[in-house]
Order: structure tokens, then C-alpha cells, then sequence
């Protein structure tokens, strides 16, 4: 059985393969939903990921879709205590940005949706520099404090910010980000690596990657002369065009050989063996893509492995 991780310094622990919820009330309606969540936990995953935003750029809808989802299938399932609960603040179209009163509005209407009394992991979900890090970082205890939110964390912003963000919180005893949820994956190692992989190393920090999969590239699904029906097929696409991209898929396929595993899976599995990254964030539209996921937590690569997808992605 797969262990659990710790988060960071946080008391939160969690399985190595966080489940997305990008899709839930997009390309996942109701049905697809509560299946895609019934089979991630009963195969031991207790880490869904969204935001008060999902999915607002669908049409017809108007963020806050996939919380009220998730929401519905905890109420269904009475499960709440079981699972660790991720959202996210500062994208939804009624609350945009990171003031206080935007934060702690966009809380109670998360908590709202999701049923429930308390957020496992509340990210900032993009930086809003024309808020300080005092008023960020104050606004964000103060859900603590209230026990509302367990622990926080942030997405999407500067190294600089991200460590003035953390000393504040030291100097004055507030809680401070315990997780940063950065884009990082084979084909995008420059996105997380340097300074802020440093800062995270420094500080303790969790790092949850989104895009672990490269919008389903590292999959391996894209291939010259395959045509792939799904909305986010141009942007995978765009890396078989690169020859890191072309690289990274040649050394998936030596190692996903050798072990008689998904490309996926090894993807993931490079990935949850960098320095500091607790769990790669990946979403499932239908329960069949769900076990190459989940086998992220099964699947130990060896240094030659490790080494020669590192060279590869270069």
C-alpha cells in the first residue's frame, strides 16, 4: 500500500499523487465526477486539488463548479475527515485578487460550496502585487487562527514575494506557507528550479506541481501524425515540436519499458523524486485514466533512470 507523505510543515499527510480538480463541471459532469472520486479514493488517494475559479472558463459557467462538486460527493460519501481538501483564492470573476475582504469573502463562498467548516490547504492562486505581502500573509492567519483553514500555501508568484511572504509570517509569529504549487514537469524544469526550489528547500516548503503531465504530453499520447480529441491537445502538442520534447519522450519510453508501466507513471515518477516535491498534481477526466496515476506511488525509478530523464529534459 502506498504511504503518505507529509506536507510540508504541516501536520497534514497525503498521498503522492494529488487529484486535480480542474475537470470537475468542465469535461467531468456530476456522474463522471463522483466515479473519478470514489476510485482515486478507494485506490488510497485522499488529495484532491481545486480552486474557487474552476471552472469559470467554461461556457455557461461561473467558477466555483468544481468545488460544489467535490462538496456534493463528500456530503454523499461522508468522507470529510478522510480527505485533504486544496483550494485556491484570488481568480474567481466575483473575487478577483488577494485584499483581505477578497480573501476572507472568497473563503466562506469556498466553504459554502464545499459543505464544509474547514480547508485542509488554502493557496493564494496567483500573486496580486498591488496587495503587500503584510496584508496577504495577515488575512491568511487570521482564517487559521479562526480555524477555518488548517494551512496555507501559494501559487504563481515570485521568488522575491514568495520570501518576504515567508519572513513576515516568522517575524511575526503568523502562519506561514507550508506547500508552493508551481508548474513543473519534464518538459518545463525552469519554471520551479532556482531560486524558488531553494527558497522552498530553505523554508521547509511542500511542493505540490501543476501541469505534471504537460497538459497530457508526457502521457505520450501526442505523436507525430496522431490526432487526439481533447481541449488541451494544442497545447501538448506544441512539444513534439521542440526537441526536448522529443528527448523527454524517448527516454519515457526506454524507461516505462523496462518496468512494463505507463509513460505517465514514470513522468510522475521523476518528478516525485526531485528535491522537495511531495506530490505531483494530475487530473482524470474518466476513471480508466486513473491506475497510471495513482501508480506514481508504486513506482521507485533507479539513479541510471532518474539520471537519463534528467538528461533528457536538459
Amino acid at each position: 500500500m502506498t504511504s503518505l507523505r507529509h506536507l510540508g510543515s504541516s501536520d497534514l499527510e497525503v498521498h503522492p499523487l494529488c487529484l486535480g480538480g480542474n475537470v470537475f463541471g468542465w469535461t467531468a459532469d456530476e456522474t463522471r465526477t463522483f466515479a473519478v472520486l470514489d476510485a482515486y479514493s478507494a485506490g488510497g488517494g485522499n488529495f484532491i486539488d481545486t480552486a474557487d475559479s474552476y471552472s469559470a472558463w467554461a461556457p455557461g459557467n461561473q467558477g466555483g463548479e468544481s468545488e460544489t462538486l467535490i462538496g456534493k460527493w463528500l456530503a454523499a460519501r461522508g468522507n470529510r475527515s478522510d480527505v485533504v481538501i486544496a483550494t485556491k483564492v484570488g481568480a474567481h470573476p466575483a473575487y478577483k485578487g488577494l485584499s483581505a475582504a477578497t480573501i476572507k469573502a472568497a473563503a466562506e463562498e469556498s466553504l459554502r460550496r464545499l459543505g464544509t467548516d474547514y480547508i485542509d490547504l488554502y493557496y493564494t492562486h496567483f500573486d496580486d502585487e498591488a496587495v503587500s505581502v503584510e496584508e496577504i500573509v495577515t488575512a491568511l492567519d487570521a482564517l487559521v487562527r479562526e480555524g477555518k483553514v488548517r494551512a496555507v500555501a501559494a501559487s504563481n508568484l515570485t521568488a522575491e514575494r514568495l520570501r518576504e511572504s515567508l519572513e513576515f509570517a516568522e517575524r511575526e509569529g503568523l502562519a506561514r506557507y507550508v506547500a508552493l504549487q508551481p508548474h513543473y514537469n519534464l518538459v518545463s524544469r525552469e519554471t520551479y528550479e532556482g531560486s524558488k526550489q531553494e527558497l522552498a528547500s530553505q523554508w521547509g516548503l511542500a511542493a505540490v506541481p501543476y501541469y505534471a503531465l504537460a497538459s497530457g504530453f508526457l502521457t505520450g499520447k501526442y505523436r507525430p501524425g496522431a490526432e487526439v480529441d481533447s481541449p488541451r491537445a494544442g497545447g501538448a502538442a506544441k512539444h513534439l515540436e521542440t526537441e526536448r520534447g522529443r528527448r523527454v519522450l524517448d527516454a519515457l519510453d526506454t524507461v516505462a519499458k523496462a518496468h512494463g508501466a505507463e509513460l505517465a507513471t514514470v513522468a510522475l515518477a521523476w518528478l516525485a523524486a526531485q528535491p522537495t516535491v511531495v506530490a505531483p498534481i494530475a487530473s482524470a477526466r474518466t476513471v480508466e485514466q486513473l491506475p497510471a496515476l495513482l501508480a506514481v506511488g508504486e513506482l521507485t525509478l533507479t539513479d541510471d533512470e532518474l539520471r537519463l530523464l534528467t538528461a533528457a529534459s536538459a
